[in-house]
């Protein structure tokens, strides 16, 4: 009997990516869909014939509950959420109630309907926000800097209360910065790819930035999606780091982009204060060591291959538009 996965956020980067993974591991796939005037399945389009999708929203509990009913799933992993951490300033209630609370009602409909199915909880770097030692590892302190990484901090804790409280398989994975070319465009890796491609194509003339000091531990999604199934595999269910335990600049990032076009990114980068947050994150950057020890884990992709997977790939998007 193939295993059963149910995945909330399956139209997003990471689900679209775990979807495939699980695939090829002969599981069974179900997602969770929102009910929108208009769907987006373009990161699901070459796998929708091959999964199943249930509508169900966050903030609403009974959906959640009467979908892992009828789907019954072995494991569940919930990457739903508001995930862009300059809309949560902006929706700060929202966030809140979909990156908070949603968890806590996903957590509910696992242990009322399916309480033996092993979860997994989308945990962010943005947890550490104003970091309180560097590198962060599962047990450096949380400083979250944001709406978006208060709400993550309660998503984290509430998965550990219910592992806690009633002996359940609940897992988190702080995930640190992880991009692909199905990396929404309001992200600034998407769009700095975007901007070089579409430079060199002539139909942009310069891309507007924030902070060029700013650093992240980027790595590629697609690799990070293994390390969460890999979580959900153990014998015993635990919290870990995923990360690539190196950082790099946004002009190293603007830099790296622009030479795969052959373009010179200082002639073309401007900056704006605009796209400076409230409170800056300082340095984020993963000591990934227990999830290479435990799980066995270590990332596939450089940094560099990555942002030239990004890069091609809005090439090749933007000539056919």
């Amino acid at each position: 009997m193939a295993k059963k996965a149910l995945i909330t956020g399956i139209t997003g980067q990471d689900g679209s990516f775990l979807a495939e993974f699980l695939l090829t591991k002969g599981y069974e796939v179900h997602g969770m869909t929102r009910r929108t005037s208009t769907m987006n399945f373009e990161r699901i389009k070459n796998i929708i014939d091959e999964i199943e999708l249930h509508p169900g929203d966050l903030l609403d509990q009974h959906s959640l509950t009467m979908m892992v009913k009828e789907v019954q799933p072995d494991e569940v992993y919930n990457l739903a959420a508001q995930s862009f951490v300059e809309t949560s300033w902006k929706q700060p209630v929202l966030t809140g109630e979909f990156t908070a609370m949603g968890v806590t009602k996903m957590l509910e409909a696992v242990r009322l309907s399916k309480p033996d199915a092993k979860f997994y909880q989308a945990s962010s770097s943005e947890m550490f926000g104003k970091v309180q030692e560097t590198p962060q590892k599962e047990t450096t302190p949380f400083y979250p800097r944001s709406p978006y990484g208060v709400a993550k901090v309660y998503g984290h804790w509430i998965t550990v209360n219910y592992r806690e409280s009633f002996d359940m398989f609940a897992v988190s994975g702080i995930l640190f910065n992880h991009e692909s070319e199905r990396r929404g465009l309001e992200f600034v890796t998407r769009k700095v790819t975007h901007a070089a491609a579409r430079i060199k194509l002539g139909k942009q003339d310069f891309v507007e930035l924030g902070n060029l000091d700013s650093k992240r531990d980027w790595g590629y999604a697609k690799d990070y999606v293994e390390a969460m199934w890999l979580m959900l595999q153990q014998d015993k269910p635990d919290d870990f780091v995923i990360g690539t335990g190196q950082t790099w600049s946004v002009e190293h990032l603007c830099k790296t982009a622009f030479d795969v076009v052959g373009l010179n990114y200082k002639d073309y980068v401007k900056i704006n204060d605009k796209f400076k947050r409230p409170a800056e994150v300082d340095l984020l950057v993963a000591d990934p060591s227990k999830a290479n020890k435990v799980l066995g884990w270590k990332p596939k992709t450089s940094f560099e291959q990555m942002i030239e997977i990004m890069v091609k790939s809005d090439m090749e998007r933007e000539a056919n538009a």
